[in-house]
């Protein structure tokens, strides 16, 4: 009883104020250890995988159809790999899988934990905006990103692999599923999720310290993207599992 009530047991509703998410091109073969057996990479031209770090100023999250005065306010991370899933159904999903999420708020990692995978902690968070400049920081987490969101100057990140803004946003997430997986039972958790209002903003980010990818230790990786969205209602539908294989 207690393990199921971490498979999304019923429909949750939050509204975004904004979402920030930097996505990473990281060579394939160093992100394949990263993602269960019933995954694959959703890769760029069989060579770029990607791992997305989100910041999410996040307001109401409650059960769907709760009023919002029960919902939970708080700033999320969370560090997903961009993924793809066949199912029973002979269908390939796009959608992340979720590596690690980290909250400014001790009651949401906490209830995280209890209805989710997603292996929350808590963590110091402050965000502060300055005119165009937006900064991010974490003394705990060793985070220190600053990004200038005027759209109409952003350039994509030198290194690149993507040729241009309507390429790399492709990649900007979060795409319409999570998955989750249980190895001894062979069973995949499917959630997905349901937005509105979705007009992703290109961003430049003039400096990123993110102490979570430096104990990944990865090789190569190059800031690929980033993006902002604001004022986004979303809810996600009740988890459905299926066997794999």
């Amino acid at each position: 009883m207690i393990k199921s009530l971490k498979n999304h047991p019923f429909a949750v509703e939050a509204f975004f104020d904004s979402s920030i998410v930097l996505t990473f091109a990281v060579p394939k073969k160093q992100l394949e250890n990263l993602i269960p057996e019933c995954l694959e990479l959703d890769t760029y031209n069989n060579e770029w995988a990607f791992l997305a770090m989100a910041m999410v100023q996040t307001k109401n999250l409650r059960p769907k159809g709760f009023p919002k005065i029960l919902g939970n306010d708080f700033f999320l991370i969370g560090y997903r790999i961009f993924v793809k899933y066949l199912d029973k159904r002979g269908k390939r999903l796009r959608g992340l899988y979720i590596i690690k999420s980290e909250t400014d708020k001790m009651s949401m990692a906490l209830t995280g934990n209890i209805f989710t995978h997603y292996n929350y902690t808590h963590t110091d968070i402050s965000k502060k905006k300055n005119e165009q400049l937006t900064e991010i920081i974490s003394k705990k987490s060793n985070i220190n990103i600053t990004l200038d969101d005027t759209e109409n100057l952003a350039q994509l990140p030198k290194d690149s692999p993507f040729p241009d803004w309507k390429t790399a946003r492709k990649y900007a997430g979060p795409l319409p599923f999570t998955f989750t997986y249980n190895a001894q039972s062979k069973e995949v958790l499917i959630i997905e999720g349901v937005r509105k209002n979705w007009k992703p903003k290109p961003i430049s980010v003039l400096n990123h310290q993110i102490g979570h990818l430096d104990t990944l230790q990865l090789k190569d990786a190059v800031l690929a993207n980033a993006f902002i969205i604001e004022n986004i209602p979303y809810y996600w539908k009740k988890g459905r599992i299926e066997s794999w294989k």
